[in-house]
C-alpha cells in the first residue's frame, strides 16, 4: 500500500509549507489598533518563542468566541450595517508574516502582512499560534525548553521508572514535572489508576537529562 499521501507535506492556501516540528506557543485574545493589528496572549511566562521567527503558522479556535455568546437585547440598535456585519471567524489553517512584534503588558502585540483593518485582526481571534521548534534559539548549557521535556521518561538513580513527562507546572521560582506512571494491568481485568508524581525541575532532585535518550533521572523516592 502505498502511503506517500499520509507523510506528505502539509501545503497552506498561500503554498506555505505547514512545519512538522510546530509548537503551540500562543493565542491570538484581541485585534490592536485600528490597523490589523493583533494582541497575542503567550502560553510561557517568557514570550520569547513567539520573538525568534516572523514566521507564525494558525488553527483556527473550535470555541465560540464570548462576543457571540454575550446577550445583545439591551444593546441599543445602531444605523450603521458595517457596525452591524458580523466579523468572519479564521475557517482554516494560515501562515502569518510578522511585521513587528513586542512585549505590552502581559500580552504580545504585532503587526501583520495582508491584515490591514480591525475587522482583519478580529477574524482571528481565538486562533491558536504555532512556530516551528527549529526557529528556537539555542538554549544555555543546563537549559530545557519545556516542549523538549514533554514525553521524557524519569527513573531514579537505580533505573526504577519513576514516569513519563505529561506537562509542566510552575510554580513561581521553578518548573515542576508532571510524571505519569501507568500501573500495570491486574489479573480479572480490574483497572488501576495511573500513579503521579510531581517533581521539582531543580538541581537538588534532577540528576541527569539526555534529549538523545528521552530519558531524566531524578533523584525521587518511588513512595513520595
Amino acid at each position: 500500500m502505498n502511503d506517500r499521501a499520509s507523510t506528505s507535506p502539509l501545503v497552506l492556501a498561500d503554498g506555505v509549507v505547514w512545519p512538522d516540528d510546530a509548537v503551540e506557543v500562543g493565542r491570538i485574545v484581541d485585534a490592536w489598533g485600528i490597523k490589523g493589528g493583533i494582541k497575542v496572549q503567550p502560553f510561557s511566562s517568557d514570550p520569547q518563542a513567539l520573538f525568534c521567527t516572523k514566521k507564525w503558522f494558525l488553527k483556527p479556535s473550535d470555541r465560540i468566541p464570548v462576543a457571540a455568546k454575550r446577550p445583545v437585547a439591551s444593546v441599543k440598535p445602531v444605523a450603521s450595517a458595517a457596525t452591524a456585519a458580523p466579523v468572519a471567524r479564521l475557517s482554516g489553517l494560515r501562515f502569518l508574516q510578522v511585521i513587528q512584534a513586542r512585549d505590552q503588558g502581559d500580552v504580545v502585540v504585532a503587526t501583520v502582512e495582508g491584515l490591514e483593518t480591525r475587522n482583519d485582526a478580529e477574524a482571528l481571534k481565538g486562533a491558536t499560534v504555532f512556530v516551528s521548534r527549529s526557529a528556537f534559539p539555542t538554549p544555555s548549557d543546563n537549559e530545557f525548553y519545556w516542549i523538549d521535556l514533554i514525553g521524557l521518561d524519569v527513573f531514579t538513580p537505580n533505573n526504577e521508572p519513576l514516569g513519563r513527562v505529561a506537562d509542566l507546572m510552575e510554580t513561581g521560582p521553578n518548573a515542576v514535572l508532571r510524571c505519569v506512571l501507568e500501573a500495570p494491568a491486574q489479573e480479572g481485568g480490574d483497572k488501576v489508576e495511573p500513579i503521579e508524581r510531581l517533581i521539582p525541575f531543580v538541581d537538588a532532585f534532577i540528576v541527569s537529562v539526555s534529549l538523545t535518550e528521552r530519558r531524566i533521572v531524578a533523584d525521587w523516592g518511588l513512595d513520595y
